[in-house]
């Protein structure tokens, strides 16, 4: 596996460009949610974002709606461009 890596450092910027997005968002929403137990666990263990994807689906009831509206917020009348 390390050869592999060292052969091609695109596989690792690929991994973590799907890895690091996943994480930051279970992470954020285990926060959120104020579930400790699941925040260190995702923290600690990385599944190649699979246990991040099951979090944020299957615990953390969450939709493609409710990330896509977090996401892509709207600029408030407040802001300046």
């Amino acid at each position: 596996m390390m050869n592999t890596l060292s052969q091609n450092p695109w596989f690792l910027l690929l991994a973590l460009l799907w890895i690091l997005p996943w994480k930051g968002y279970a992470l954020w929403t285990a926060s959120k949610k104020s579930h400790r137990v699941w925040f260190v666990v995702l923290l600690l263990v990385n599944t190649i974002g699979i246990l991040d994807i099951f979090y944020i689906f299957y615990v953390a009831k969450r939709n493609w709606k409710d990330i896509k509206r977090i996401v892509m917020k709207p600029k408030t009348e407040n802001s300046k461009d």
